[in-house]
């Protein structure tokens, strides 16, 4: 059973695997069945923290967004798992009219927002309780004070035990950390970004709309708090580290990339491990939750053999040096 003291700095239990289980396509992509039996492995293994969001998987079509939360309920509620554990999710991102796949309609971060978005996750996961409430995107047009306010009010009923925000640059963080402090509200201790091993081109876009990559401006600030953890979602990069049939996207397209994939393949071979280990552990080691999204038992294999790993200071001081 997950306790109170599993919930500082980064959540995930000492004695665990070291890796959040993203579940965009549990429950739609994933059949029932399949998704079952993919969160009973998982949680065997003694993983803990299932990613998700109030919005999985809407951008597909005949999906609504309701699919994942609603089969991890299905499953926990299937098992008695809830207090073995920890449930991640998000508000902000879910369109307001229905079947519509962009993000142009979405609920945002009003008070009222955030107030319905909870209410609607706790009944699709069947629970009384979200162990980590993320703010999905930034909304602009909505006072921070207004947000973290309703936030607060979430955590002071117990409804929420931490908050965090993704997909946001670092100066806002740091204004929404500080508005907190200075109005006795609950902060954000948590940060989920889209972060890898590789290290893309300065400025360069993404194709994803709502992506935001964890810059190392961002790094450095996790890094200077303590009290402050970073998420990455997509480290496996759609699995184009291993696959033939995936492509490394154009932002990753420097010198440094190739000095830095001879580097990990180096690495994978002396440690008898593969690469998408070797990139899960090496973010481990650096205190970061990677979030790894599996479709198949397979995939999921690979990724708990990644607590298997283990870099020493002069294997990950190799992985860092190249750019």
């Amino acid at each position: 059973m997950i306790s109170a003291n599993d919930f500082s700095p980064s959540l995930l239990p000492d004695d665990g695997l070291r890796f959040a289980l993203g579940t965009i396509h549990l429950g739609s992509a994933v059949g029932q069945e399949d998704t079952r039996r993919i969160l009973d492995r998982f949680v065997d293994a003694g993983g803990t923290a299932l990613d998700t969001a109030n919005n999985y998987p809407f951008w597909v079509a005949g999906c609504t967004g309701d699919e994942s939360e609603s089969a991890i309920g299905s499953w926990m509620a299937s098992r008695g798992s809830r207090d073995r554990v920890l449930i991640s999710t998000k508000v902000g991102g879910r369109p307001r009219t229905p079947g519509d796949r962009t993000l142009d309609t979405v609920e945002g971060l009003s008070a009222e927002a955030v107030r319905t978005g909870v209410e609607g996750s706790l009944r699709r996961l069947g629970t009384d309780r979200i162990d980590v409430y993320w703010t999905h995107l930034e909304d602009r047009s909505v006072p921070l004070e207004e947000t973290l306010g309703a936030l607060h009010d979430l955590v002071r009923a117990g409804t929420v035990r931490v908050i965090g925000a993704s997909n946001l640059p670092t100066w806002r963080l740091e204004r929404a950390r500080g508005t907190a402090t200075a109005r006795g509200l609950t902060p954000y201790t948590q940060v989920q970004l889209r972060h890898t091993y590789l290290s893309p081109r300065p400025g360069a876009p993404l194709a994803e709309a709502g992506h935001t990559l964890a810059g190392e401006e961002m790094r450095q600030y996790v890094r200077e708090h303590d009290d402050l953890t970073l998420w990455a979602y997509n480290p496996l990069m759609y699995g184009a580290y291993t696959r033939e049939d995936r492509q490394i996207q154009p932002i990753y397209d420097h010198p440094g990339t190739t000095e830095r994939l001879a580097v990990l393949h180096e690495v994978a071979r002396e440690l008898g491990a593969t690469v998408n280990q070797v990139v899960l552990a090496w973010m481990a080691t650096d205190g970061v939750v990677p979030i790894v999204g599996v479709s198949t038992p397979e995939q999921l294999e690979e990724a708990i053999g990644s607590a298997e790993v283990v870099l020493d200071e002069e294997t990950t001081a190799r992985l860092n040096a190249p750019y």
